[in-house]
């Protein structure tokens, strides 16, 4: 067996670090009686193939988008952007919103064929945040890697944007956060 690169160390050291919050701070999406039985968020293994550095095509005029939340509710986004990568050879494109137009940090949800199998049912989301994930060569470090559940897939007691149709992708994203299994072993109700 090889030696895990220095990117694969940090992949998992965040993912043990979330493992930590989850299970230890007080505003964990984890109810409290499952708390002690937390023995970990389940995930794929580590793979490059799902780490991308692309050009944001950004919209010369961004829309304002109204999205339905779990609980009924609507969340404003405006529509900044999309990325354009393949996946084994397929053609994908997501598109990239942001919360607050003044900020820099980038929202990407987005659906796959692992949904409600190996992963949540309605989704996962990336957060890109400037600092971290905008490169000097003016790309963007889409890693799905680091994709993760909304604190929906937790509890139902939270509301969670859902992922509009445009991003549901007809490929498997084998990267990132698996489904959350509650003490009864069943997923998390969507």
């Amino acid at each position: 067996m090889t030696e895990p690169t220095d990117w694969e160390q940090a992949v998992e050291q965040q993912r043990a670090n979330k493992d930590e919050i989850f299970g230890n701070h007080p505003r964990s999406p984890i109810p409290q009686r499952e708390r002690d039985a937390f023995e970990g968020l389940h995930y794929f293994p580590p793979d490059r193939a799902y780490r991308y550095e692309l050009e944001l095509e950004e919209y010369d005029e961004t829309e304002t988008v109204v999205i339905g939340t779990t609980t009924e509710g609507e969340r404003e986004y405006a529509k900044w952007g999309q990325f354009h990568f393949e996946v084994d050879g397929e053609p994908c494109t997501l598109q990239a919103y942001k919360a607050d137009p003044h900020e820099q940090r980038l929202w990407v949800p987005f659906r796959d064929e692992t949904n409600g199998e190996e992963t949540y049912g309605a989704g996962r989301y990336l957060d890109l945040e400037y600092e971290e994930h905008h490169t000097d060569d003016d790309t963007w470090v889409v890693d799905f890697n680091a994709a993760y559940n909304p604190f929906c897939a937790y509890s139902e007691v939270y509301e969670c944007a859902l992922i509009p149709m445009e991003n549901w992708l007809d490929v498997r994203i084998e990267a990132g956060e698996k489904n959350f299994e509650t003490d009864e072993g069943h997923e998390a109700p969507i």
